[in-house]
């Protein structure tokens, strides 16, 4: 691409299933380097509508999204992680696997588990052992902790087979989750850093619900909006515009479009979430779960509402309106 540019020419690119969906058109049905670029090449000279403009990305976006790509893949793996231990813990005490499940992400957790990897080596550390290691990274509810996880150990006196192959594996796992997350949070710092060296950061971040990894991926998907006609245009480009379904007279309405770009999508939904404390986006949630919409339907529609504030605050580098 940057070849292209340099050269002087226009690049876009051919999404994959439109590519596929515009292949069947044609004749034949040979899977060939050639023929793909027949069809791609004839695509762009008979249906340009069907292509995607790539812009030129600046050095601070490219960063962003190298480091973000990297955070996505560490988040997938740190998901792969807790699971796995998550799971162990439920095969051989589901008392302490209820404690400690829920709270794999703190580091006091992971430290007992990295260095206590099985329930009879919690109950032999004792409180007062426990206490100190959970201590100095949870100072405000070490107590509580370490009181809810011995009432689990109490509540389970059978060694379930397997426990002792478990206390091998659990401590590598903790450890190797602990690292994961730590990696993530330096990762966090370097993307804030980023950001705020972009202009458009500070218009971002000033909407209610987007932090950091939000306010990348948006910047990463949608720049400066110049891309998108309209609000709708990037609401569909993310898959938060509706799709319409109906046929003849009795199938009528409205289903999520499974289409879009996922990660824009995924941050979307959970800038809206975040932005549930704030008042003008909780009344909007409210009222869509008056109209009988659930949970999740409430929150594609706020999300969706929040794609037009987003869109214009982009496109005119200005900051949301706040209601007096």
């Amino acid at each position: 691409m940057a070849v292209a540019r340099d050269a002087g020419c226009r690049v876009a690119y051919l999404p994959g299933l439109t590519m596929r969906r515009i292949a069947d058109l044609y004749p034949g049905e040979a899977k060939t380097d050639a023929r793909d670029a027949f069809i791609i090449a004839d695509a762009a000279r008979t249906m340009p509508h069907t292509l995607r403009a790539i812009e030129l990305t600046d050095e601070t976006v490219a960063e962003l999204e190298m480091i973000v790509g990297f955070d996505d893949d560490l988040a997938g793996e740190a998901t792969r992680i807790a699971n796995r231990l998550r799971g162990l813990l439920t095969q051989i005490h589901p008392h302490l696997e209820r404690v400690l499940g829920p709270r794999l992400d703190h580091p006091a957790v992971l430290a007992l588990l990295e260095r206590f990897g099985s329930p009879a080596a919690l109950r032999k550390a004792g409180r007062r052992r426990l206490h100190s290691t959970a201590r100095p990274l949870a100072p405000r509810m070490f107590e509580r902790l370490i009181e809810d996880l011995l009432t689990a150990l109490d509540e389970q006196t059978v060694v379930v087979p397997g426990t002792e192959a478990a206390a091998l594996i659990v401590p590598s796992l903790a450890g190797s989750l602990r690292a994961v997350l730590d990696q993530r949070k330096l990762l966090e710092k370097r993307i804030q850093e980023l950001l705020d060296e972009h202009p458009l950061s500070q218009i971002l971040t000033s909407m209610p619900g987007i932090g950091t990894r939000t306010g990348a991926r948006v910047l990463i998907d949608v720049g400066d909006a110049s891309a998108f006609p309209t609000a709708a245009h990037l609401a569909s480009y993310a898959g938060l515009a509706p799709a319409p379904r109906s046929s003849g007279s009795s199938i009528r309405g409205e289903q999520p479009s499974r289409r879009g770009n996922k990660q824009l999508k995924r941050a979307f939904f959970l800038a809206a979430f975040a932005s549930l404390s704030d008042p003008a986006s909780r009344a909007y949630y409210d009222k869509k779960i008056s109209q009988g919409k659930r949970h999740t339907q409430a929150l594609l529609c706020l999300a969706r509402r929040r794609v037009d504030v987003i869109f214009a605050m982009l496109r005119d580098g200005t900051r949301p309106a706040v209601a007096s």
